[in-house]
């Protein structure tokens, strides 16, 4: 920040008349305005300016496009920096607006998809969103001279940053995340963060909660989706915490009233770690959860996601079909998301162009054309440009309304597959949810192939993993469950030796009892006898879901029990997640 306002003081200090100079000079027009030829050429030259600038815009207009004359506008150079000169030379475009949530590209060539590639880039480095502006030659001319009035300085790492050395310096500390309320007991407290990061990589938590109360500052880590504490620190160093964290995120220290989203990068030797970090104001100061987003974590395959049986046979069919929708449903933290990239993973290839539509971008995957939504670039929105993009393959990362159901039908019925997610409880509810949303019953039906309803479970930790006897009342109520499996399923279960287990909690676990999670589903695929349901319009759940388990499905609570009867997880675990 202090740079920006160094280089801003010295381009303040720069008259307009240095600009217009240079400008001038690349055109060899002289400057003296004693000789009534140069004043001729001058006006002959805002002629064509305007004419040139009035045939940009109404291009734009036609085009469907913003538009912006870059002359005059003030261009700050923490704009410019975000692309630099060469680049800029090369593509015909420049950054002239950046606020830390939006960035503004202004190109000659809005619609090259070099551009379009650049922009996705700056808009999941920087966590924000973006738009590109139709400018003149004229316009890129007077901004690429811009470039020449910044000074000349070694690039510099902006804010503060926490290094692959710092983690190791610590991590090698933790055997569990238990030692974390001692470590940071014996750091100073700009290490602190830093010893929490370190704590929370190794532990394999998804989340870090740090949150202000009225007499202490507690920490959490989300593992396998459960809440742990794990240190309480001193209210005395709020402040310091706080600054250093929004340092770290790159968002407004002095803003505490509002909340605020930033984003902090680790790069290691082994793999990229990106960090959601959101601030929430609370009444004894603030609330700061921390998501930790690891390349490593979608390196899952379709045949890895836990799908067996009939299950795993139907999905794999219908992912495989060259149009038609696949939805997931669940509640958030459900795993929807790995799922979808796990069939992306299986699906991409040389022969086949996907594009996503995702808010956000979480990870990077190579090869797929990957887009981010904003303010005004909705998913509806985004939808209609990618049809025009000639993909295969279409995720959406959410349905959450009838413009977006509306044209990822349409899609689905006009040659694509379309992957999405929808937040209800099970697959059979999924359908009212698109009726209730004003889907066409006629259109919804035959564009769907499967719905995939799925929860994520612990899985039991193989070291301390051991035999666990049930009581009366839950043997009974898993023998009854068993029993309305399909016979192809309980033909394999011996009823009379049954065996569960449990993980009694050590060292490799962090004394949990589970390290891991894996997915429990429920695949309904489109029939006959469901589509017909719909078409009727006097469908609810229940009926749709009783006709999915006549024609074979299993349920989640049944998939899960299966898992049990595997050793993989405990009867516990999977009533707690889905009952």
């Amino acid at each position: 920040m202090r740079y920006a306002l160094c280089v801003m003081r010295f381009m303040s200090q720069q008259n307009v008349q240095s600009i217009a100079d240079l400008i001038a000079s690349s055109h060899g027009e002289p400057m003296d305005d004693e000789a009534p030829q140069a004043k001729l050429a001058q006006n002959e030259k805002e002629i064509k300016i305007k004419e040139l600038e009035r045939i940009t815009q109404n291009k734009a207009n036609s085009l469907g496009l913003p538009y912006i004359n870059l002359f005059g506008f003030p261009v700050g150079p923490e704009a410019l920096m975000l692309i630099t000169e060469k680049d800029a030379e090369k593509l015909s475009t420049v950054c002239f607006y950046y606020n830390g949530k939006n960035i503004r590209l202004a190109s000659l060539y809005p619609q090259d998809t070099q551009i379009i590639k650049k922009l996705e880039e700056l808009k999941a480095h920087y966590y924000c969103n973006g738009n590109i502006h139709l400018t003149s030659q004229y316009s890129i001319e007077y901004a690429l001279k811009l470039y020449k009035l910044l000074p000349k300085i070694k690039e510099t790492i902006r804010g503060i940053s926490i290094t692959e050395e710092d983690l190791d310096k610590y991590s090698a500390k933790f055997s569990s995340f238990y030692d974390v309320q001692k470590q940071i007991n014996n750091v100073q407290i700009s290490d602190i963060i830093t010893v929490l990061m370190a704590s929370s990589i190794k532990a394999g938590s998804s989340d870090i909660h740090i949150e202000a109360e009225e007499k202490e500052i507690k920490v959490r880590f989300r593992i396998d989706g459960i809440l742990h504490d794990v240190a309480v620190l001193e209210k005395v160093l709020w402040e310091k915490i706080i600054s250093r964290l929004k340092g770290l995120a790159k968002v407004k220290i002095n803003i505490t009233d509002k909340p605020q989203d930033g984003r902090i990068s680790i790069h290691t030797k082994k793999e990229r770690i990106d960090i959601r970090a959101s601030f929430l104001p609370t009444n004894y100061g603030e609330s700061v959860v921390m998501r930790l987003l690891r390349s490593s974590s979608i390196g899952l395959a379709f045949e890895d996601l836990g799908l067996k049986g009939r299950a795993f046979n139907q999905l794999k069919r219908e992912v495989e079909r060259p149009n038609g929708m696949i939805i997931t449903t669940g509640p958030t933290g459900s795993g929807k998301t790995t799922t979808l990239y796990a069939i992306l993973k299986k699906l991409n290839s040389p022969e086949t162009k996907i594009i996503t539509v995702e808010d956000p971008i979480e990870y990077q995957l190579n090869g797929v054309n990957q887009s981010q939504v904003g303010k005004e670039y909705t998913f509806a929105k985004a939808l209609r440009s990618i049809v025009r993009q000639d993909p295969d393959i279409i995720m959406v990362g959410e349905i959450r309304d009838l413009e977006t159901v509306e044209v990822s039908i349409q899609a689905a019925l006009t040659g694509h597959l379309v992957l999405s997610t929808i937040h209800t409880n099970s697959a059979a509810g999924a359908i009212p949810r698109f009726l209730s949303m004003g889907a066409e019953s006629f259109l919804l039906a035959p564009a769907i192939n499967a719905i995939v309803g799925q929860r994520l479970t612990r899985k039991i930790c193989k070291k301390c993993k051991q035999e666990e006897k049930l009581d009366k009342e839950k043997a009974e109520r898993v023998n009854k469950i068993l029993e309305t499996l399909p016979e192809e399923y309980k033909k394999d279960i011996d009823f009379n030796n049954l065996k569960f287990y449990k993980g009694t909690g050590c060292e490799a676990c962090q004394n949990i009892g589970y390290k891991g999670r894996i997915g429990i589903y429920e695949i309904m695929t489109m029939s006959n006898e469901i589509e017909q349901l719909i078409l009727s319009n006097k469908l609810n759940e229940y009926d749709i879901l009783k006709i999915a388990l006549k024609q074979g499905m299993i349920t989640m609570v049944q998939d899960g029990l299966l898992k049990v009867l595997d050793g993989i997880t405990s009867v516990d675990e999977i009533f707690r997640v889905v009952e």
